[in-house]
């Protein structure tokens, strides 16, 4: 068996030479040398093929999960859009007990998270359902985003 490689270069991905591409604007002798004298191969690393939504950009922790399992694995992200668009999340058991505790008690909720369209770590889409969602159960609930 002949020896291989695997190099994982995070943020380091080929797209076209224009001035604002870093990765082609450096001066990378070694790296250019490598790719010209050994077998190389480049992998997808976003959107569907790594789990995400089409056309969400990947991360690397998105990028290891899937190198480490040799498979795609449906990140958290598509499996939210999917319950939110499948009108399911009323249906959430903790939702539903954490709503119940709430209005028996007269109490207030705060919802606490991250606001961007990133996807990343959260995404503005998530939040914006379950507000919606304290707004239907008509008790006061407070929005705190970062």
């Amino acid at each position: 068996m002949k020896p291989t490689i695997l190099c994982i270069m995070d943020g380091w991905g080929v797209g076209p030479d224009t001035k604002y591409n870093a990765v082609t604007q450096a001066n990378t002798p070694v790296f250019d040398r490598l790719i010209k004298q050994w077998p190389n191969s480049l992998m997808q690393a976003s959107g569907e093929y790594v789990g995400l939504p089409d056309g969400q950009m990947g991360n690397s922790e998105v990028g290891h999960m899937n190198i480490g399992a040799g498979r795609i694995v449906v990140q958290d992200l598509p499996k939210i859009n999917q319950v939110i668009q499948s009108n399911k999340l009323s249906e959430n058991k903790l939702l539903k007990k954490f709503i119940s505790i709430t209005k028996k008690a007269k109490g207030k909720c705060h919802l606490v998270g991250l606001l961007s369209t990133g996807g990343v770590h959260s995404h503005q889409t998530h939040i914006e359902a379950l507000a919606k969602q304290y707004q239907r159960q008509v008790f006061r609930f407070y929005c705190m985003v970062f």
